[in-house]
């Protein structure tokens, strides 16, 4: 009988192995909420400083996104060959280098060139550490884990965003890149010494010494070493992309695009605008920049509970959910404003929109099996990001224009209920 990894993981309790894997994902993907968000949180001063003006910005914004896009379609498939370790290790070293050397900028152009670098590493970040927790936890509460390793990602820009409150006004932009430039490579020993590689990547691609790699981690997880490694997998095709529009995948992959397309242009608007918005609306910078956080607080609450109701109740109908009432809150945002609830109603935008989007990659790590699973959250993550790209672009020309935030955040409404919609027709028989 042939050996089955998931079979495995599946029907045994977790590991002090795969918590710590879960772990260092987590940690991962705090970097990346942290290398996201510094730009949005910084983006007030450096325009202060600078002169910039918002159009100008919002490129700057964009041109982060298309270093992820470029970064989750070309470098993170690379991970289904590599393995997922190695490319978490590289993606950390571009994050780490071109996040610290951001605090010498001395032009927006240079502030675009290190701002793509660093995207190329979080869009390949992210999709690594979402195939990774796919592949070390159970099928039955597979959902709630990858929406727990993605939650990293708002704690992370909450707590930069705490500690820019502090730093930027006191000591100036170019010190927060630094300490997040230093934070990034801290993390490098720990990916080294106490992240494992997938399993399933070991037994499928045998690379070298597999075998003896594979009893390794399974030894760790209390199971006998194998005598042989199970025959390997048929070659993928040239090109693995083609694998995500074979017949079997080409409408959910399409749809699941649509979907994170709509929804990161949203997202990308609110976490990159909300600290400017506020500033515009008379807010100080201190202030503004605790509106970003207090969305990002509301998102680490969202995205967990959101992986708890889709293992209870399913992802479809839970995302969909999600994003829905997330765009009728956006549609009415305007009776908000002014009030003293305001901030926490960017608390429920971001308890909504991240929950919602952050479950998209859940069903990308459950709709694609491990032979090309990096590939396509990868490429799923990458397509977003378009959306991604042109949400704060248009956002910036939008403001520019003199639109108040109560309008632009009826127009991005839009949208999100569509994305909502779309999510819960996706076609995949592996998505409940």
């Amino acid at each position: 009988m042939e050996f089955n990894a998931k079979t495995v993981i599946d029907d045994r309790p977790l590991t002090g192995l795969q918590y710590a894997t879960i772990f260092v994902c987590f940690l991962m993907n705090m970097l990346d909420g942290m290398d996201v968000l510094v730009i949005s949180y910084t983006a007030p001063a450096i325009a202060d400083t600078w002169a910039v003006s918002p159009e100008a910005l919002g490129i700057v914004f964009s041109m982060g996104l298309f270093g992820m896009t470029f970064g989750a379609l070309l470098l993170a498939p690379y991970a289904d060959k590599i393995g997922r370790k190695n490319m978490i290790l590289i993606s950390a070293l571009l994050m780490g280098i071109s996040i610290f050397l951001t605090s010498f900028a001395q032009s927006v152009g240079q502030l675009m060139v290190y701002r793509f670098i660093s995207g190329l590493g979080i869009g390949s970040m992210l999709a690594s550490t979402a195939a990774l927790a796919a592949e070390y936890t159970p099928n039955k509460t597979r959902d709630f884990w990858v929406s727990f390793v993605i939650s990293g990602y708002p704690v992370g820009a909450v707590l930069s965003g705490i500690v820019a409150a502090r730093v930027v006004p006191a000591y100036g932009w170019p010190v927060m890149y630094q300490i997040a430039g230093i934070a990034s490579f801290v993390t490098i020993p720990m990916i080294y010494f106490f992240l494992s590689e997938s399993l399933d990547f070991y037994l499928r691609r045998h690379p070298k010494d597999a075998l003896a790699k594979a009893n390794k981690i399974l030894i760790q997880m209390g199971v006998e070493p194998l005598s042989a490694l199970p025959p390997q997998a048929a070659k993928q095709a040239a090109i693995p992309v083609r694998s995500l529009l074979h017949s079997d995948y080409r409408l959910p992959t399409f749809q699941l695009w649509f979907a994170l397309f709509l929804a990161f242009a949203t997202l990308y608007f609110l976490t990159s605008w909300i600290p400017k918005l506020a500033t515009n609306a008379g807010l100080s910078l201190e202030l503004a920049i605790y509106a970003g956080t207090v969305f990002n607080v509301g998102a680490v609450f969202g995205i967990v509970l959101q992986g708890y109701f889709s293992s209870r109740y399913g992802l479809k109908r839970t995302i969909g959910i999600f994003l829905i009432l997330t765009a009728v809150l956006m549609a009415i945002f305007r009776f908000f404003v002014g009030s003293d609830v305001l901030l926490l109603v960017f608390g429920l935008l971001g308890f909504g929109i991240q929950g919602g989007f952050v479950g998209l990659y859940a069903v990308a790590a459950r709709m694609y099996p491990t032979e090309f699973r990096t590939t396509g959250v990868g490429w799923s993550i990458g397509i977003g990001r378009l959306g991604g790209i042109i949400g704060p672009a248009v956002g910036g020309i939008l403001i520019g224009m003199g639109l108040s935030m109560s309008t632009n955040f009826l127009v991005y409404a839009i949208p999100t209920v569509l994305a909502g919609i779309m999510t819960m027709r996706i076609s995949s028989k592996k998505i409940s």
